[in-house]
């Protein structure tokens, strides 16, 4: 389901605080790829990894430049697309070495 984001000041990325405002600006100046728009205002690289604000991105691109959102080539991802703990890594690094770590 497609939602609509009217209001400028709409929250599109909730982990990078970015506004519908922000985007269509970015767009206007002609970054028009989710890569682009990505680097220069964080869109889409909190917490999250764009899980939540990569639709309404795409859709804010598909709107301003009439291209169907399954033409915009989807941006890149680089591990770890989840949030991991780093307690968790140090926990497997030292059962991984034969545990104390002197």
């Amino acid at each position: 389901m497609e939602q609509k984001t009217n209001s400028p000041q709409t929250i599109i990325c909730r982990c990078e605080d970015v506004t519908v405002e922000e985007v269509r600006a970015l767009i206007a100046r002609g970054y028009q790829t989710p890569d682009e728009v990505k680097r220069l205002s964080r869109c889409g690289m909190g917490q999250c990894q764009g899980r939540t604000c990569r639709s309404l991105l795409l859709q804010e691109i598909s709107a301003a430049t009439g291209r169907e959102i399954k033409e915009i080539p989807m941006s890149t991802f680089r591990p770890p697309t989840k949030p991991v703990k780093l307690a968790l890594l140090a926990r497997a690094r030292t059962e991984g070495e034969g545990g104390d770590r002197r």
